[in-house]
């Protein structure tokens, strides 16, 4: 019996290309498109977030004789992604709206959406693979990353469940971009020469302040250049066997640094950030080191190597852990060495878990640029994406 599969259609052309080869390979195949957001506030004015797309797959749809749907998620997608995004920076955190996008609309809403269908699987462009096995007589979803090294898109499906794995098929995982393009040119679909999306999933390219700026108002406030000969950064902190210590941010007050500007919201920025600060006239470029959105203060340092950008761990909540193999869930008192990433694209780092009653957490073997609270963690066995959690600091 032939089995049907809903394509998360969006008008790019690794969408486009994992109709086709499911097509290909005998599957009833549906496209569906998803309408996310309508809003074009703070949005850059060449992005258009879902217009041009929505042409762009019905035109692919048509070119594989495929089924065409439309449904609009924009009010799932505004609670559980943009309200979350704003709650997120009032905090002073900096969220990932692309994880939470995949976790909560294109494998929960969209899964919900496609059941119109009734569908025997779902179908996404991303660059990654799934395998099955029986381990102790219950069936495992394995995650893996993508066989394209510059293209693989496991960290933004770190938040994923056995069930929602169980329901999805990722047809290109095992191509590289330069083959997508390829075959998409072969079969003349429409979007083979596409540019890939940009910026906030579903939103589009948008200048962050201004976008933010529709539920957070802007306040002036004080920035601070820290030294990078600060006592704390050669301290005891640097002791590994202190974990409370070792995965704690650098903690500042304005008598540590030198008055050197204004800002417009300590909200607005993140750790690591470098432009929009506005302050000129210095040997090498400010980069924020820390936010405080309680004095609504920003504490920057000069250059890309400043000790303030660097940490050798990080902390999440037991509430904020995550496992995608849930059969390897780690107990009090366990630890454990995995390969972790905070951000997407970055080279997987050596690194600890310890599982404690506080929480998780996890040291590097390198100190790691820019840590995020508000960010995920994701660990990794080799290829295979085991968990994530928050980072709550």
């Amino acid at each position: 019996m032939t089995k049907r599969v809903v394509v998360g259609l969006s008008g790019g052309v690794d969408s486009s290309v994992a109709a086709y080869l499911l097509k290909e390979k005998g599957y009833e195949v549906i496209g569906l498109f998803m309408i996310n957001w309508h809003d074009k506030t703070g949005v850059i004015d060449a992005d258009c977030p879902w217009n041009e797309d929505v042409v762009f797959a019905e035109l692919v749809a048509k070119k594989l004789d495929i089924p065409f749907h439309v449904v609009d998620l924009s009010e799932p997608y505004r609670e559980r992604v943009i309200d979350y995004m704003f709650s997120e920076y009032k905090l002073g955190r900096t969220p990932n709206p692309d994880v939470l996008c995949n976790r909560e609309i294109k494998f929960d809403a969209f899964l919900e959406a496609a059941e119109a269908y009734k569908p025997d699987y779902v179908a996404t462009g991303h660059y990654c693979k799934k395998e099955t096995s029986l381990i102790n007589g219950t069936t495992i979803q394995h995650l893996l990353a993508g066989d394209d090294p510059n293209k693989d898109q496991s960290y933004f499906l770190c938040q994923l469940s056995q069930e929602q794995l169980a329901r999805t098929l990722f047809p290109i995982g095992h191509l590289q971009k330069s083959e997508v393009r390829k075959i998409a040119r072969a079969q003349n679909l429409a979007s083979a020469g596409k540019k890939d999306s940009q910026g906030i999933c579903f939103v589009g390219k948008v200048h962050l302040p201004v976008f933010l700026q529709q539920k957070l108002k802007a306040r002036e406030g004080n920035i601070f250049e820290i030294p990078p000969t600060l006592p704390q950064y050669s301290s005891e902190k640097q002791d590994m066997s202190d974990l409370e210590a070792v995965c704690s941010p650098w903690v500042y007050v304005k008598e540590d640094g030198t008055w050197t500007g204004k800002h417009q919201g300590a909200h607005f920025f993140t750790v690591g950030q470098r432009k929009g600060l506005n302050v000129g006239g210095k040997t090498l470029p400010l980069f924020v080191i820390a936010t405080d959105v309680q004095t609504n203060r920003i504490y920057v340092g000069q250059g890309q190597n400043h000790p303030g950008l660097f940490r050798r761990g990080l902390k999440i909540k037991s509430g904020e852990i995550h496992w995608i193999r849930r059969d390897l869930e780690m107990q009090v008192g366990e630890s454990r060495d995995y390969l972790l990433r905070i951000r997407y694209r970055q080279a997987l780092q050596e690194g600890t878990l310890q599982m404690t009653e506080n929480g998780l957490y996890i040291s590097f073997q390198e100190a790691q640029r820019g840590i995020a609270p508000g960010q995920f963690a994701a660990w990794y066995d080799g290829a295979e994406l085991l968990g994530s959690g928050v980072i709550d600091r």
